[in-house]
């Protein structure tokens, strides 16, 4: 199994293929399962990378509360282990606020940065209605199928859940085969999500930097994106119509193909290849 050490926690990663880095950050409760809609497309294109944030998956669950600091290390520390100088970060959601400081952290590691269905924190932030984060947070009791059921209604637009249901039954599968996460450890994370408050340096980033979110996404309002758009200079927001919070399944072709096409226009165009996909030791 392919672990980082990173001070006292272990990272669990995978590494896809090979070409320019390309690494993908997480949310809440999320890892290397997270992106089975973007892995086969990325991965012919780029070295994909994909890990495990501490406090979810194989990784270590240090006791919390963790900070977005925390992620930041054990991500840049990870990208140390593997010789990446430079790559692209594309973070969503609680990945979104990570991959946000490791683009103020080290700036001179990031070619481009995408940031799906996030904010950047603080008092400014567009919060979600307070029964969302509520149901969201309120796992106590439940088992996991229960706790994946009461999500879906946060993550994906009741259009898309009517329409396609069996792209639905295809995410609790993904979903119920991962590693549980511990409460302890979801409160850990959440915590690093409350603190997190980046507005006032998030103008200071320089890279092509890449905005989007669903239009109907009711867990981080799509509001915040606009927001940060303002913000950073000469940053691309894209809405996509009808979506919900979970963009990376509910359209997944939709953002693999604003991805590549903002990749491309950076200047790092990927090439196909073919190969197995190999686990990074």
């Amino acid at each position: 199994m392919p672990i980082c050490s990173c001070g006292t926690v272990d990272i669990y990663y995978e590494v896809h293929r090979e070409g320019f880095p390309l690494l993908m950050v997480s949310g809440l409760g999320g890892g290397t399962w997270s992106w089975y809609g973007q892995l086969p497309c990325f991965s012919e294109f780029y070295r994909t990378i994909v890990f495990d944030n501490r406090g979810a998956g194989r990784s270590g669950m240090p006791p919390g509360p963790y900070s977005m600091g925390d992620f930041t290390k054990d991500a840049l520390c990870l990208l140390d282990r593997l010789g990446v100088e430079e790559a692209f970060i594309m973070g969503l959601s609680m990945g979104g606020m990570i991959a946000q400081e490791i683009a103020l952290a080290a700036p001179e590691r990031v070619r481009a940065l995408v940031l799906g269905c996030t904010h950047f924190g603080g008092e400014l932030r567009i919060p979600p209605e307070g029964e969302v984060i509520r149901t969201l947070v309120n796992n106590a009791g439940l088992t996991l199928e229960q706790i994946i059921d009461k999500n879906i209604p946060l993550f994906f637009s009741e259009r898309f859940r009517r329409e396609h249901p069996e792209r639905v039954a295809r995410y609790r599968e993904v979903q119920l085969a991962a590693p549980e996460q511990p409460d302890f450890a979801l409160q850990a994370q959440l915590a690093a999500i409350q603190g997190f408050d980046c507005g006032e340096r998030l103008g200071t980033i320089a890279c092509p930097t890449l905005i989007v979110t669903g239009s109907q996404d009711i867990v981080v309002p799509r509001e915040n994106s606009y927001l940060m758009g303002e913000t950073l200079p000469g940053a691309e927001v894209v809405v996509i119509p009808g979506a919900g919070h979970a963009i990376h399944v509910e359209c997944a072709d939709a953002l693999n193909d604003l991805v590549l096409h903002f990749f491309g226009n950076v200047g790092v165009v990927g090439t196909t290849h073919g190969g197995s996909i190999e686990d990074g030791f």
